[in-house]
């Protein structure tokens, strides 16, 4: 079975962004890694896949939104149930505010269970002279700045599975098992929303959508709808070792699905026409992402959707825009119009993070409050210009109160930033952060 998953990449193509393992991508401690992980039963199901690709397909018809929010690089350390649940009670507290602004289904996707690796501009990261290899994330190496910590292990990506098997377990928990019910969830939105720190327009959004529950109490409703949620999990498919290993044949259909997560995305610096990860993602069945800054260009968007869904099937593309506040109302246009006149279907999804990123004069990576929001009004105004639908959101976001982004009601400088800041890679929105940005983007859904 495996040399048959094997022959279905290409070989020989270019994978860039890999880690530089001990013995390299075809030596004894890899290969031994790969062997563990082909042995192991599946993270998620095609099944799976398959329903998340149904409901991506509504949402690029307008149908549905898509939250897809969590850490930027998970870590095996953060793997507790406390960080786990805070960070899936703050996507359920976003999107129960969205979906009754939208007045449609919110896909809820889960950057987790599975993010462990990060691309880096340089390999090698000096510190006081000391020269180390760069922290890849905890699927590579350790934070820690000594040699044995940086170097590369493939065992960590063994580790990968079992932390993301034991994550996905919590999840499925949560949110079967009453702990993700609506009212409950609104009940946690009240609690934000009648914060003075926020003035009192959130907390009559928050009021509206208490009046509808206890319509829909008063007249005997109460579905299983609102006690339980379908929740899935996402990942870019950086380290190609730990996605093909983790790739099987289904049993219904004989095609290969990548089972380390129901959906992967493609990176910017990864998605090389000619390289081994779009060959990757355009063999496996599950819905893919690409990552698109501001560099794309038209000829690019077509190209890539030649490449992955050439039978232009619903629900299998989803391109995530990352251009930055300043470049989005000028840069994006030009290939919604592109890619709408060539009649492909597409889920256009809004990164309002990646490319609002710089640098504090401390050395702390952080990004404005004010400039996430303003990519994602950007994203709006252009899909409404166009006729098009904006799709959805992708937040790099923690269920806690960590000071790394600035700005938002709380008013986080860049002086607080020393206060707590916890994250391995970038800065991610805290929890009030988060909730706010949601109501921010209800009322642009409400306005559409």
């Amino acid at each position: 079975m495996q040399s048959k998953i094997d022959s279905i990449f290409t070989p020989g193509l270019v994978a860039a962004q890999q880690p530089q393992w001990p013995g390299g991508p075809d030596g004894e401690p890899v290969q031994r890694a790969v062997a563990q992980l082909q042995k192991l039963p599946p993270l998620v199901f095609a099944g799976e896949c398959d329903n998340l690709k149904a409901r991506i397909a509504e949402a690029a018809e307008g149908r549905a939104f898509w939250l897809q929010g969590g850490d930027c690089a998970e870590t095996f350390v953060a793997a507790t149930a406390d960080s786990i649940r805070n960070r899936i009670k703050t996507i359920l507290q976003m999107a129960a505010v969205l979906q009754y602004f939208a007045s449609m289904p919110v896909i809820k996707v889960g950057r987790m269970a599975g993010q462990f690796a990060k691309p880096r501009s340089n390999n090698d990261e000096t510190r006081d002279g000391v020269t180390l290899p760069a922290y890849r994330g905890d699927a590579v190496n350790d934070l820690a700045f000594t040699l044995e910590a940086r170097t590369p292990d493939p065992q960590r990506l063994v580790q990968v599975y079992n932390t993301s098997a034991a994550t996905l377990n919590l999840v499925r928990a949560f949110t079967t098992g009453g702990f993700a019910d609506l009212r409950q969830v609104h009940e946690w939105n009240k609690g934000f929303a009648s914060d003075p720190r926020f003035g009192a327009r959130y907390e009559q959004l928050a009021n509206e959508i208490g009046r509808a529950l206890e319509f829909m109490v008063s007249a005997g409703v109460d579905p299983e709808a609102f006690k339980t949620v379908d929740f899935y999990s996402s990942h870019e498919a950086l380290i190609l070792e730990y996605e093909k290993a983790l790739t099987r044949i289904d049993s219904r259909t004989g095609l290969p699905y990548d089972v380390s997560g129901h959906f992967v995305w493609v990176g910017e610096r990864t998605r090389q026409l000619d390289g081994a990860h779009m060959d990757f993602a355009s063999k496996i069945q599950n819905p893919i992402g690409i990552k698109l800054g501001p560099k794309t260009t038209p000829e690019d968007a077509l190209a890539m959707i030649a490449k992955l869904n050439p039978k232009n099937e619903p629900g299998r593309l989803t391109f995530i825009t990352r251009m930055g506040s300043g470049q989005i109302r000028d840069k994006l246009p030009p290939l919604v119009d592109a890619v709408t006149k060539s009649g492909a279907k597409v889920l256009w999804v809004c990164d309002p993070m990646h490319g609002n990123t710089y640098e504090t004069s401390t050395g702390y990576k952080t990004r404005k409050f004010d400039d996430v929001m303003d990519e994602v009004r950007g994203f709006f105004e252009v899909h409404k210009k166009l006729g098009t639908h904006p799709g959805g959101v992708h937040i790099e976001l923690t269920g806690d109160d960590v000071t790394e982004c600035v700005g938002g009601g709380e008013q986080i400088s860049e002086a607080d930033l020393a206060g707590r800041y916890e994250s391995a890679c970038d800065p991610r929105l805290n929890h009030t952060q988060s909730l706010e940005l949601a109501f921010l983007v209800a009322e642009m859904l409400r306005d559409r």
